[in-house]
């Protein structure tokens, strides 16, 4: 099974950032927290939820009255249940609101316990509810999971190919079983394809690939990947990204060559993509959808080496990105991205407090943006309202690492703007009509809780997605 990280995650020294000659930034957090944060998630009310590594802890990152990240304020959110402190587990933000998470390969910093827990977490009462895990499984640790168009959080069993699906209303699992797998959930990372199906790269039956059919419940062969991603020794492999232009860049963990992969969704077919430079690969470790649809990734050498390099993917070839002052001191493994509503990207070290933000070069297409066609012209706070359009879950899930986090933000958020005072205020949204991607012209819609603090009069309001916004509309506040 997996090898365990022998990293001092709670050694990372505090880091630096340089951009000089790049147009893209890194912008260390105004406020850094004051804990060692984790993974990241986006709430649909705007916020980041983030846990406390190695803890029951979770904080959440607020933007100021602008909307701006990087001067956001942190606050301290409910704990985890006693004895449930995960590193390394499934994470998921439902069609409603909440956020369920699952497993954990460490412990309270307990190496390879493999877990079984979970929780999950509902953000209107600030409780975390404990979870039983799917019948029959007594490990779960750092398994993969995915959700699927309708809703539902699919994860995996990483000790064999059964799979197991969560009912959101009763908090129960269905396991899936005979899914026709044809090796071990262990180590992949799955990724929502435009079609609704889901993609996987094998670990161990390298280089082949797997795709799982939500109607047939059934994994089928999605080809070779002409290259090997994994790494034959510990099985470690990197994370995948789904482009605008329908293309899924997969990036491996070979030790020796560095190789990547592209799979088309419309030809069904793979195909060789860049090798990183000599050294180089990603043996676990983040990558992120941008809004200009260019591949941001995170590399350094071997199996959990430290030496960090970032490089943007723009479909034709991988471009070096500002690196990080102190790079040399940390492997990849240690990085998380998560896609915040500015476009911009927020990077978590693992053990550190140093938390900063990406921004890119380029912009979004218009053609890739959310579309509104029917929302209300005038809203009270304290109510609940149903906006329409399209595209409002993107065209891909947005960032990845594998079977250790999850951070899709392939959800709609709604956030108006006062005219007069230009302040920001997000809506919460919940019960979205589908989580799919690159829907098209396909009508779609969420509901909206205007919230108490949302000022009142003239204001404009946007549907967000992926960090790219719709044109604005519109709507007074009473």
């Amino acid at each position: 099974m997996k090898v365990l990280r022998t990293f001092g995650v709670g050694l990372f020294i505090l880091l630096a950032l340089a951009s000089v000659g790049f147009s893209q930034t890194w912008t260390a957090l105004k406020n850094q927290p004051t804990f060692a944060p984790n993974d990241a998630l986006l709430l649909t009310d705007g916020r980041v939820i983030v846990q406390d590594t190695n803890a029951a802890d979770w904080w959440v990152l607020t933007p100021d009255n602008t909307g701006n990240y990087v001067n956001g304020t942190w606050s301290k959110i409910a704990s985890l249940q006693s004895g449930y402190q995960p590193l390394y587990h499934t994470a998921a933000i439902l069609p409603d609101g909440r956020l369920v998470i699952q497993g954990g390969e460490y412990n309270g910093g307990n190496n390879g316990v493999w877990t079984n827990q979970g929780s999950i977490y509902d953000p209107l009462k600030n409780k975390w509810t404990a979870l039983t895990p799917p019948a029959g499984w007594s490990e779960i640790g750092d398994c993969q999971s995915v959700i699927l168009t309708n809703g539902t959080l699919m994860i995996g069993d990483p000790f064999d190919e059964a799979d197991a699906q969560f009912n959101a209303k009763t908090l129960k699992y269905k396991v899936l079983a005979g899914t026709g797998k044809s090796d071990r959930n262990d180590e992949e990372g799955w990724l929502l394809l435009p079609n609704g199906e889901v993609l996987t790269t094998d670990a161990i039956n390298s280089p082949n690939s797997e795709i799982f059919n939500p109607k047939t419940q059934k994994w089928a062969t999605g080809g070779s990947t002409i290259v090997h991603l994994a790494d034959p020794g510990s099985q470690e492999i990197g994370p995948m990204v789904l482009r605008p232009d329908g293309t899924v860049f997969a990036t491996g963990a070979s030790t020796s060559t560095g190789h990547t992969a592209i799979y088309n969704t419309k030809t069904k077919k793979w195909a060789a993509g860049p090798d990183f430079k000599t050294g180089l690969d990603i043996a676990d470790g983040p990558a992120s959808l941008l809004p200009d649809g260019n591949v941001l990734v995170m590399t350094s050498p071997g199996i959990f080496n430290s030496g960090v390099q970032f490089f943007e993917w723009n479909g034709k070839k991988l471009v070096n990105a500002p690196n990080i002052t102190g790079a040399s001191t940390i492997p990849s493994f240690v990085g998380d991205m998560l896609v915040l509503p500015t476009g911009q990207v927020l990077l978590t070290t693992q053990g550190s407090t140093a938390t900063y933000v990406y921004t890119a070069k380029g912009s979004a297409k218009a053609a890739w943006a959310p579309t509104i066609t029917n929302a209300p012209s005038s809203v009270t706070r304290g109510n609940t309202y149903k906006i329409t359009g399209t595209q409002f879950n993107g065209l891909s899930q947005g960032a990845a690492y594998g079977d250790d986090t999850q951070s899709a933000t392939n959800y709609p958020l709604v956030r108006i703007t006062n005219n007069a005072t230009k302040h920001v205020f997000f809506a919460r949204t919940h019960d979205h009509s589908t989580m799919a991607v690159a829907t098209g012209t396909k009508p779609v819609f969420t509901n909206f809780d205007v919230s108490a603090n949302t000022e009142t009069g003239a204001s404009s309001l946007v549907v967000v997605t992926n960090g790219i916004p719709s044109a604005a509309v519109a709507v007074t506040v009473n």
